[in-house]
């Protein structure tokens, strides 16, 4: 049964890529940008990497399951991952992903980042905690359902749409500054996003850690 502290919790992974399967995806991605030209129209937006670095992550995520666990014990299966690249000027503003259709199988229960490369300056992701209740929906979860009775859900809220202005609220920021080799893996209720890179490149590779109903020990991919 999945209890809300798993959708706002925070680990990190120390060593979760080594520095030579770090340089492998890296040269996996660097192909497939040359090979196909692409450049992401906003922020954003992501791009699905070859088969052989997925791979490699979903190894990656299989040795950490353990730990992961610890923060989020429901967790089962990782969605496909995304590759996202951030030049100058560029941010994510604050958003909310939320848990979107509670009924929805598996959930998704947190999200996953790897940071390939970090800027030279600014372009640091971050976390914001608030006490807002205007946060909260009024959907909460019934008896029977897969997440413990009384469960609460947040807002689905993006930059440009949503009930509350999250630039506005009263919350604590926390900047994360891992080191090369950490992935971050934060719960899917949390607010975060990305201050604006300042100078050098921010690429990420990210995916959503999710839970099937019946939580299970198997790690499978979810399509």
């Amino acid at each position: 049964m999945i209890n809300t502290s798993e959708t706002l919790a925070v680990q990190t992974i120390e060593n979760f890529l080594t520095p030579d399967e770090t340089g492998q995806v890296t040269k996996i991605v660097d192909d497939q940008l040359a090979a196909t030209g692409w450049v992401p129209a906003r922020p954003a937006e992501g791009l699905t990497p070859p088969a052989a670095a997925q791979e490699i992550l979903d190894g990656a995520i299989a040795r950490a399951m353990p730990v992961i666990r610890r923060a989020f014990p429901s967790a089962t299966s990782v969605a496909p991952w995304l590759y996202h690249d951030l030049k100058p000027g560029d941010r994510i503003r604050s958003h909310v992903h939320g848990m979107g259709d509670p009924d929805e199988r598996p959930v998704r229960l947190a999200r996953v980042v790897f940071n390939l490369q970090d800027a030279r300056s600014g372009g640091e992701f971050y976390l914001d905690t608030s006490a807002c209740e205007e946060l909260w929906s009024d959907v909460t979860a019934g008896p029977g359902d897969v997440f413990a009775p009384g469960t609460r859900f947040v807002h689905e809220i993006s930059a440009r749409s949503g009930p509350v202005d999250l630039d506005a609220i009263a919350a604590t920021r926390w900047i994360c500054r891992p080191p090369a080799g950490t992935t971050l893996v934060y719960g899917a209720q949390l607010i975060h996003g990305v201050t604006p890179v300042v100078a050098g490149r921010v690429r990420k590779l990210i995916t959503d850690l999710c839970a099937s109903a019946e939580p299970g020990t198997g790690l499978r991919r979810e399509h």
